[in-house]
């Protein structure tokens, strides 16, 4: 049985797709800093962070994302854009998911951080 953080990552990935996002990488590693979703749309490169929680009853899912963790994300994003040679615009997105009752509501954050 997989875990609801990565079922979680497979509905954003659905999610983003029905958008029209190419999704170009999953689980991007560059150290020890990790990006769940790398993908693109309209010449626009997005790293998207996922964040799944059972409920929101500690808080909204999307409230999860430190500083820190926002600086790993900015360090795994620079060696990405170096990899690829990108040089186009960037975003940095949150993608928030968390059970309603028997479904799980999904919820997308554009510039959510940077």
């Amino acid at each position: 049985m997989q875990s609801f953080g990565k079922k979680g990552e497979d509905l954003a990935v659905a999610f983003l797709e029905k958008k029209g996002y190419q999704i170009l990488h999953r689980n991007f590693r560059h150290k020890k800093s990790e990006i769940d979703i790398i993908c693109s749309k309209s010449g626009l490169l997005v790293f998207v962070e996922v964040k799944s929680r059972s409920s929101k009853a500690f808080g909204p899912p999307e409230t999860f994302v430190s500083k820190r963790q926002e600086q790993s994300i900015l360090k795994a994003s620079e060696a990405f854009i170096l990899d690829e040679d990108w040089h186009g615009d960037i975003r940095f997105d949150i993608i928030a998911i968390y059970k309603k009752g028997a479904t799980e509501e999904v919820e997308h954050f554009e510039d959510a951080f940077y």
